[in-house]
């Protein structure tokens, strides 16, 4: 799997030169600074902790420049096993140090030297292999696979004790490693498509030269896999990724024995048999082996699997909560980061940034919502990773809607192979009831004022119903320029169910610099406090407001209705 561009932590403004500097190494990677302290960076965030744990939970590759020991405190909770963490490296704020920490077999020695090199220093490589070699011979480049890594340590340790080695296979990294080749030595390392039982004086390498060519219908397709590599005496650790036909591109079997056997999933059109498939797939000289099921193709060289069919797109429609980083959910942050294309309405992909260079931004109009829909599936249909954003959440009067009925709308079978997902946000009146306290702790209607895809006439209608069974409301699109009068319509006739004490909170922007938010009663409310950005939240009848110590107010609803309970 290729891991995501590293992430480059900074603490303060000290070390922002050297970050850049970094930052030239790696374009796609993103400069996170913390809020109040770093200026310039392309990501600020608030807690260094909880930030550094996110991205490693992510498998991103991070850059820390700050103390080793900082970050050594900060993930020592999630160091569960070796093998499977990202690259982890601690880089001193004037750039005069760089020290890989976790990631050995991820490739951080790679980066430290990479970026050594760029800050013109020696990197602080303690590994012993790695130091004795040149090179980390547990960790194989891109298109090869380690066998077994607890076999390997006791190889390389008796390789550290003075053993020679012999080289049995193409392994061409290894030409320029400082190894003792002996023709008759006991150690070897082995590199072969070939199934071989682990012993511990070898070091088996697989390279991923095995194409694998299914049909979704099998039964136990993982099994059913690995019986027939079995069969023809391939290991599994040499198989470079599945192929299947795109018209089974929507099949849970297929993605699920891809990731049990930790391998791509790709497709390419319809040509009949699978071995035509595989062939036409490998693009190299190859053998062809396997049955009608399941049909395999062994080539001369290890396989890129993304120069192999296309993937399943993928689209993805985010919300971004209400403007804050840290209101924002680490799957949608996750979702941005894979992401090839980026749709919405310019003020919220902005919102979403900043992106790397690769990514393409796709902006349109805030009501061109079908339109949008429909391109997102489009560009998802060509293979690539897409992300529709809308701020808050995008099931709230946002795009998730707009989506599924473009989807709903369409025959296109390549649209509905795609990969659909919502991920939640925060909503506007979620954070807004947040900032006052509980005002919706209790049942609760929210409504949309804007008649633009509704009649006035059901507006009005359900805001008598919802007023009238005594729900706090929430109003999304209280007013605008182009709907002056229909805020004050609304207030009266709320007011028919409401006494001019009950309690409201106008949260304007909040989430987003220059936030306000204040609480007033509903006797004291009139359109002209109130813009297209402002949240209007209205309590019930049992609403209260006490004062909060450091000033402002407290507001919330409870949840016993008329009649406290007892105790």
């Amino acid at each position: 799997m290729t891991r995501p561009a590293p992430a480059i932590v900074v603490l303060g403004n000290g070390s922002l030169a050297t970050a850049q500097k970094i930052q030239q190494v790696y374009p796609g990677a993103l400069i996170h600074g913390l809020a109040g302290r770093v200026e310039g960076a392309d990501r600020t965030y608030q807690e260094f902790g909880a930030t550094v744990r996110e991205l490693y939970l992510q498998d991103t590759p991070i850059i820390a420049l700050c103390a080793a020991g900082i970050v050594i405190r900060t993930l020592a909770p999630l160091l569960l096993e070796k093998g499977v963490e990202p690259p982890v490296l601690a880089v001193a704020e004037d750039g005069s140090a760089v020290v890989p920490l976790l990631g050995g077999l991820g490739g951080v020695n790679v980066l430290a030297r990479e970026i050594a090199a760029a800050l013109d220093v020696a990197a602080a490589i303690t590994t012993s292999g790695e130091l004795r070699f040149g090179t980390c011979l547990l960790n194989p480049p891109s298109g090869y696979a380690l066998g077994d890594l607890e076999l390997g340590k006791r190889f390389v340790s008796d390789l550290l004790a003075g053993e020679t080695v012999r080289i049995e296979g193409a392994a061409p990294w290894l030409a320029q490693a400082q190894l003792k080749e002996n023709p008759q030595a006991r150690l070897a390392v082995h590199v072969d498509h070939v199934e071989r039982e682990a012993v511990a004086n070898e070091l088996l390498i697989y390279p991923r030269r095995v194409l694998v060519a299914v049909n979704a219908s099998v039964v136990n397709l993982p099994g059913a896999i690995r019986d027939a590599l079995h069969r023809e005496k391939i290991a599994v650790q040499s198989v470079a990724c599945l192929l299947a036909a795109d018209s089974e591109m929507a099949s849970p079997a297929l993605r699920d024995a891809a990731l049990e056997l930790g391998v791509p999933l790709r497709f390419a059109d319809d040509v009949g048999a699978l071995a035509e498939l595989a062939r036409d797939a490998v693009g190299q000289p190859a053998a062809l082996l396997g049955d009608e099921a399941i049909a395999i193709a062994v080539a001369e060289q290890p396989l890129d699997p993304l120069s192999i069919g296309r993937a399943r797109g993928r689209l993805a429609v985010i919300g971004l909560g209400p403007g804050a980083a840290e209101l924002m959910v680490p799957a949608v942050k996750a979702e941005l980061a894979r992401a090839n294309d980026i749709l919405g309405y310019e003020t919220y992909v902005r919102m979403a940034g900043p992106f790397r260079t690769d990514q393409v931004m796709h902006c349109t109009d805030n009501r061109e919502e079908m339109q949008r829909a429909r391109h997102a599936f489009e560009l998802a249909a060509q293979g690539r990773s897409v992300v529709v954003v809308s701020s808050g959440d995008p099931g709230v009067f946002a795009m998730a809607a707009a989506v599924l009925e473009a989807l709903h709308e369409s025959d296109d079978a390549s649209w509905h192979n795609v990969d659909l997902e919502i991920l939640p946000g925060v909503s506007a009146s979620l954070a807004t009831a947040a900032q006052a306290g509980a005002p919706l702790g209790h049942d609760f209607c929210v409504l949309s004022l804007s008649d633009n895809l509704k009649p006035w006439d059901i507006i009005e209608k359900r805001l008598d119903l919802a007023a009238q069974a005594d729900l706090a409301l929430a109003f999304y699109n209280p007013i605008s320029r182009s709907r002056p009068w229909q805020l004050g319509r609304a207030l009266e006739i709320v007011a028919r169910h409401r006494t001019p004490q009950t309690p409201v909170v106008l949260g304007r922007d909040v989430g987003r610099p220059g936030q306000t938010l204040r609480v007033i009663t509903l006797g004291q409310l009139t359109p002209d406090q109130v813009d297209m950005r402002t949240m209007v939240l209205i309590g019930s009848s049992t609403t209260c407001v006490f004062p909060r110590v450091e000033g402002g107010k407290w507001v919330y609803t409870p949840r016993w209705y008329q009649t406290k309970p007892a105790g």
